[in-house]
């Protein structure tokens, strides 16, 4: 693994300084916003129309990372403001939903145990115990969403959750109670029977029993349709699954992660460009770098998970996501806020958009082959 990376150090360095460059400057000019996307190239700001909205976590995330690779404190200043912005969202409970913990643990949770704030941990908790609240004991899930539009959704769960689910464990640990922890394997356990395919491959979304938890349907979600394979929900699995591991040790989680990773590394094996859906027609062809992004950070925990010769085969296809999609769709312009275009928010809509998750992820693929230890999530 070492090898690998070292043979491509130049490069890490080059795309890193560019990365430092860039943001050193944004950090500043969208101090006060919570951005999702850019609008003619610059940062939009969803703390004044979805303060509860749950990409809103990432902007604050990205700078913590920033600044615990650099020590600059424009990074620092810019990450305490934007969870002082959160705040709005902590008031208001009927909008929050299961992604607390890509609006808190990243943000909140980042900064309670990096710094010991105390103000930053009573945010933390109070995000796990929102999480908390959302398991049906009976069907033994976390439930996703909230209802909108009069459609129910009592039974569902989405493979996104697998990135939620960290601050579960999170907040085990720091309470020194494992109840939380409980919730987090209940969930993770039913996400490898119902939400990973014998392949590898992903369901999105599942329709349960909320009364005793059994599987009704599946439900296509945000790929191309019901059986397909939505590149981001891989990612979500691939690094969601890992972290299961990292935080518990039980190797099923492990080895879901690497049969997740064969798949989505034997889809994009060509050009190492994802696509929205790799079950998707050749026509049109839609792209989302997010779940490249994603995908790579979870390949380099894996890495480092497993036996030594094993480990070239998730580093390898780490940087070759990351160089394609940094030759291909980064943008080092002054006139853009954001990093890494081509986003896709699903296949139906959002269409090759620069995404704040995207260069989240991209930020912190990069920060981990720098060799930066402290784990976000």
């Amino acid at each position: 693994m070492e090898n690998i990376i070292e043979q491509n150090r130049q490069w890490i360095d080059e795309t890193w300084e560019k990365i430092d460059k860039k943001l050193s400057r944004v950090a500043v000019k969208s101090r006060n916003k919570i951005p999702y996307t850019t609008i003619n190239g610059v940062h939009d700001n969803k703390i004044d129309d979805a303060p509860a909205w749950w990409t809103n976590g990432f902007w604050g995330g990205m700078m913590w990372l920033m600044y615990i690779a650099t020590k600059n404190e424009e990074y620092r200043i810019t990450a305490e403001t934007s969870e002082k912005l959160m705040d709005k969202a902590l008031k208001m409970y009927k909008e929050l939903h299961h992604d607390v913990g890509f609006m808190w643990n990243i943000l909140s949770g980042v900064s309670y145990r990096y710094t010991g704030n105390e103000d930053s941990k009573t945010r933390f908790l109070y995000a796990a115990s929102v999480l908390a609240s959302r398991f049906n004991i009976k069907g033994k899930f976390i439930r996703a969403w909230n209802d909108w539009e009069g459609n129910e959704h009592e039974g569902w769960t989405i493979i996104d959750s697998m990135m939620n689910i960290p601050l579960l464990y999170r907040a085990s640990y720091e309470i020194g109670d494992d109840r939380f922890k409980y919730i987090a394997l209940e969930h993770a356990n039913m996400t490898i029977r119902d939400h990973i395919r014998p392949d590898g491959s992903v369901v999105h979304i599942v329709s349960h029993d909320p009364q005793t938890g059994d599987a009704i349907e599946t439900i296509a979600g945000q790929g191309y349709a019901v059986g397909s394979s939505w590149s981001r929900g891989q990612a979500w699995a691939i690094y969601g699954f890992v972290l299961s591991y990292i935080h518990t040790g039980i190797q099923e989680y492990l080895d879901t992660a690497k049969q997740v990773a064969h798949y989505f590394i034997a889809c994009v094996c060509d050009d190492y460009l994802p696509k929205v859906d790799f079950r998707a027609p050749d026509e049109p062809v839609l792209y989302d770098s997010t779940a490249g992004a994603c995908a790579a950070c979870g390949l380099i925990e894996i890495a480092k998970c497993v036996p030594e010769h094993e480990k070239k085969i998730y580093i390898n296809a780490a940087m070759k996501l990351l160089k394609a999609m940094e030759k291909e769709f980064c943008n080092w312009s002054e006139d853009e806020d954001a990093i890494l275009m081509m986003g896709t928010e699903r296949y139906t809509g959002g269409i090759h958009m620069p995404i704040i998750y995207g260069d989240y992820f991209f930020v912190e693929a990069i920060y981990k082959l720098k060799g930066n230890e402290f784990l976000s999530w």
